[in-house]
């Protein structure tokens, strides 16, 4: 969680800033206290008004304005955040930031203080490759200003695409996350392996099952806010995973176990993927045909590894915390219980 922490969010001017009104909501959430920052271009995309109704506190707008600057404002914004965060970040925010300027309330916090700053890019994916950009990218990442995106997608602009699009709310959540280094799993390691498995029959058809990946999707994204770094093993899920997380894609069983082998040593590990129980033993190199006898082929199943009782059996590596799931549809105590102790893990989810 992000309890008390202090995020000074610096708005800047670009259709992007639609974005902040659901990131200012994301952090309070997670018990932020948000102050916001407009520039004079923020205010033709979102009104202060809309975003002082979020944060339930004063916006900040003018470098001139009298009752703010009482106290010397800028400085006080600047030295009470625990972090400042600046989305959208524009081409022309990051260039004047780069040279040192200060001519605006917002690059005067920015050059006053001594919180880090984590910017989320946005602009026409031109301007974002363009030589100078880069040049200025550079210089803030060497004067430690950390980045999250921009990502790669369709833009505002009507036929434009390519890497520009703001980073989405939640990837910025996870970045000031990583950023702020809180919570309390800071510092622990979780593997979570998550969705179905696919295992070939040949090479276009497969075994699966109907798992979405959703449920461990959301248990690596809530160990994520707590602070925990998080390896997510998942296979072919209709979920998106997480992000801030360590993404690692597999189809089969066997090379489930690889990677989840090859994320540890971990604090502990949350086996919520369907993984399939069999696998075809000799899958076919070529597409299977029918050949008009009406003769279904045969197919011969052999065992998959069963990798929460692998990892909940290790002499070494093993986490500190193994949690298995059992999906049962009658006397669910009884079949969980019994299954936590032919595993060997030390908590199961029925």
């Amino acid at each position: 969680m992000l309890t008390d922490k202090r995020i000074l969010l610096i708005i800047g001017g670009g259709i992007a800033a639609y974005k902040t009104l659901d990131l200012i909501r994301r952090l309070r959430e997670r018990g932020a206290k948000v102050r916001a920052v407009m520039t004079a271009a923020a205010q033709e995309f979102v009104t202060p008004l809309s975003v002082g109704a979020l944060t339930a506190d004063h916006v900040f707008t003018d470098l001139f304005d009298r009752q703010d600057e009482q106290d010397v404002g800028h400085i006080r914004l600047a030295r009470e955040a625990d972090l400042i965060v600046v989305a959208p970040a524009t081409a022309d925010l990051m260039a004047r930031l780069a040279n040192g300027h200060a001519n605006d309330l917002a690059t005067a916090v920015l050059l006053a203080t001594k919180a880090p700053v984590l910017m989320a890019p946005a602009m026409n994916p031109r301007m974002w490759s363009h030589p100078a950009t880069r040049r200025n990218h550079a210089r803030l990442e060497s004067d430690g200003i950390a980045f999250v995106g921009p990502a790669a997608g369709e833009m505002a602009e009507a036929g434009e695409a390519g890497t520009g699009r703001m980073a989405e709310p939640l990837d910025i959540v996870a970045a000031v996350f990583a950023r702020l280094g809180g919570g309390p799993l800071a510092g622990r390691h979780v593997l979570v392996t998550s969705g179905p498995t696919h295992e070939p029959i040949d090479p276009v058809r497969y075994i699966a099952n109907r798992s979405s990946g959703a449920q461990g999707t959301a248990l690596a994204a809530a160990l994520r806010d707590l602070g925990a770094k998080v390896t997510f093993v998942t296979g072919p899920a209709t979920v998106p995973p997480p992000s801030g997380v360590a993404l690692v894609k597999v189809e089969t069983a066997r090379e489930m176990l690889a990677a989840v082998e090859a994320a540890l040593p971990a604090d502990a590990a949350v086996f919520a993927a369907a993984v399939a129980d069999w696998r075809v033993a000799n899958a076919a190199g070529k597409k299977m045909k029918k050949d008009g006898s009406g003769k279904a082929p045969a197919l011969e199943f052999a065992e998959n590894p069963d990798i929460l009782a692998t990892v909940s059996k290790m002499k070494t590596d093993r986490p500190g915390l193994v949690v298995g799931f059992a999906a049962e549809t009658d006397d669910v105590i009884a079949h969980a219980t019994a299954k936590r102790q032919r595993k060997g893990c030390d908590w199961i989810v029925a």
